[in-house]
């Protein structure tokens, strides 16, 4: 079987080198890479290396290396598409098939790629012709000579209607293409597709392969209102998963053993020409979940380096709310600020590579810059805005989902609340130091201090007996509950939107977004899941027709387990139920879904709240999770139940 380039792409992506090697090998981190014995040879020292960043592995005791396919080929004894089925069903994706639709699909992203490829060549040319000399006047000035233009692939686009339009079309590429591409602005009240960028210097966007896959473009004339462009999202682009200069940091960031993020194209370029090959960009946005990830792929502790203004702070402190739930052990970020009024290509300007070294060397921890972001929100003069500002710490500590991590977080902020009232550690009110009464603690005070409790032999902290260190307690009616329920591993819940589905095709492509974006705790679901959301594109006649594609695929088993956890079917999700009755359901559903996987997040976090600092506070905050949770069962019956009375007569007759 043939698998299309961007499906192994994706695999590769989602699954670490290091993740998969480790089941048979014992690694240990050596630096920026991993080591361990070789797994084909005996040996007592290892030669046997892992590099997440290049995605790839060595074996010197034996002269092997390959990627994460070739790894599983080489200690398993599989053959490639075997490979390729073990680890895409460990990375949550659904084998594509082979017909007819999706050999278009992948024949259409190749296309898509040829035409970018021939844009990214027609604004090169214009550059250094004699349309581009306005363009290569405005790089001259920000010392961006030839070389790194041709480095960076730079062009322009003419200041004209249709230059880039002709020119693709006279190489036998499609309007249709052009406008998937993002190449053409089009229409209803457009009669005829115009080229999107019009004299702008243009940046080309790769992907972590080089290929190109949009374009940024900056204005040459200061009264246009954007004063940068870039595509629009395709079916190759989304910028909020996708960093500026990815594919060249990817070796700097393993060389020097960390990258850079800056905010413009410019900067990135400037920096690399400093000296700095390991720097990337966002694109135009603040930074995501996604683009974190791909930053902790090539570094543990990247350094965001944002302009020292009011702006590059704001942008900063964005950065920080995206990354709190996200961080954890060998996953932070540090942030370096530029002097007021300058950015990256300033500085590297006017003090070279010296002087940007200098900024990076200072860069600060995340807690330290959390910290002074809540410090200096507002005055402190009182005791009520000193208890807000602690209240505001307590909340944003508790994002982190590390366990471990939350805990020191924790610790270092009573660290500095304590600090900045002049206590001794752990002194946290009442007289003389002393705990005072039950809130006396505060949001952060040390477990098991001045509390009544002690810490065992094993270092584990034992509270004292009492209403208040009672753990939660749940009903007997919400544990059996679809919220707590589970059947065969697969919370009914999940199945039921799942099987929503594949009883009523029509509501597929209507949800698909919808439904590739809530979180799934079965491995089951999140398989059938990754299946419907890769054959929304097509359509079905009805229902069977779309479980035949389904265990197609090789998922019948997995399909047969979801609809099992469903009993019994609720008649507004079954095959004979009306379109408009499933879709009401499936829409309750999903919001239900969402909400519930909020609260499970916020009821962890409340138990561990209390159990550090058992308060008044905290336990009445645990009981309000604990009722919403419950609440959210009511609600489910009463989904199930809409519209029973109609459906029952829709089936009697």
């Amino acid at each position: 079987m043939r698998f299309p380039p961007s499906f192994l792409d994706e695999i590769k992506a989602r699954l670490p080198v290091s993740e998969v090697v480790r089941r048979r090998v014992k690694l240990q981190k050596s630096g920026r890479e991993w080591k361990g014995l070789s797994p084909f040879n005996q040996e007592k020292s290892p030669s046997f290396f892992v590099n997440d960043q290049k995605m790839a592995w060595f074996d010197f005791s034996s002269g092997k290396n390959g990627n994460v396919f070739d790894f599983v080929i080489e200690t398993e004894g599989l053959t490639f598409p075997e490979a390729v089925q073990r680890l895409a069903a460990e990375a949550g994706l659904a084998l594509p098939t082979e017909t007819p639709e999706t050999r278009a699909r992948e024949q259409r992203r190749a296309s898509l790629q040829d035409v970018l490829e021939l844009a990214a060549d027609f604004f090169e040319a214009q550059l250094q012709g004699r349309a581009g000399a306005r363009a290569r006047g405005y790089l001259a000035d920000r010392g961006l000579g030839a070389p790194v233009q041709k480095q960076f692939r730079i062009g322009y686009s003419p200041n004209e209607k249709y230059a880039l339009r002709d020119y693709l079309a006279g190489r036998s590429a499609s309007v249709e293409t052009m406008i998937e591409a993002g190449l053409l602005v089009h229409g209803d009240d457009i009669a005829v597709p115009y080229d999107r960028f019009r004299d702008r210097v243009m940046f080309p966007i790769c992907d972590r392969s080089g290929r190109v896959i949009a374009f940024g473009g900056r204005a040459l004339d200061k009264e246009v209102s954007a004063k940068y462009l870039n595509s629009p999202e395709t079916p190759l682009f989304h910028k909020g998963s996708v960093l500026y200069n990815h594919h060249n940091a990817r070796k700097g960031a393993h060389e020097r053993g960390g990258v850079i993020a800056v905010e413009g194209y410019v900067d990135v370029i400037s920096m690399t020409s400093a000296g700095f090959p390991n720097v990337v960009a966002p694109l135009g946005t603040a930074l995501t979940a996604d683009q974190c990830d791909l930053l902790w792929r090539m570094a543990e502790e990247p350094v965001l380096c944002f302009d020292g203004d009011k702006a590059g702070r704001k942008a900063a402190h964005r950065a920080i709310d995206t990354a709190l739930p996200l961080i954890g052990p060998g996953r932070s970020l540090r942030f370096a600020f530029l002097p007021d009024g300058q950015d990256p290509d300033d500085l590297a300007r006017s003090g070279g590579n010296q002087a940007i070294a200098e900024v990076l060397a200072g860069a600060k921890s995340l807690v330290d810059v959390l910290w002074t972001r809540e410090a200096e929100a507002g005055p402190l003069d009182t005791p009520e805005r000193r208890a807000a500002l602690e209240r505001r710490l307590s909340e944003l500590v508790k994002e982190i989902k590390d366990e471990t991590l939350r805990r020191y977080y924790m610790d270092d902020i009573m660290a500095r609340l304590d600090a900045m009232q002049g206590r001794q550690p752990g002194r946290r009110g009442g007289q003389g130091g002393q705990q005072g009464g039950q809130g006396g603690q505060g949001g952060f005070a040390r477990r098991g201090q001045q509390s009544g409790g002690k810490f065992t032999r094993g270092g584990a902290f034992a509270p004292p007996t009492g209403y208040l260190f009672s753990p939660p307690q749940i009903s007997a009616s919400l544990s059996r509950s679809q919220v707590f329920s589970r059947s065969g591993g697969v919370p009914r819940r999940e199945a039921e939107i799942l099987v929503n589905v594949l009883n009523h095709p029509v509501l597929l492509a209507r949800y698909v977004e919808d439904l590739a974006e809530i979180e799934l705790t079965s491995r089951e679901a999140g398989q059938l899941r990754a299946a419907l959301t890769a054959l929304a594109a097509e359509s079905f006649a009805d229902n069977v027709e779309l479980r035949l594609a389904v265990d197609a695929i090789g998922l019948q088993a997995i399909r047969e387990i979801i609809e099992g956890a469903v009993d019994p079917l609720p008649w507004s999700i079954k095959p004979d139920a009306g379109d408009s009755d499933a879709e009401e359901v499936l829409k309750q559903a999903l919001a239900l879904h969402r909400r519930a996987r909020a609260l499970h997040r916020e009821l962890k976090s409340a138990e561990i709240a209390l159990g550090e600092n058992a308060n008044e506070q905290n336990l009445a905050r645990l009981r309000e999770i604990q009722a919403e949770l419950s609440g959210i069962e009511g609600r489910e019956a009463a989904v199930e139940g809409f519209g029973s009375s109609s459906g029952r007569q829709g089936q009697a007759l």
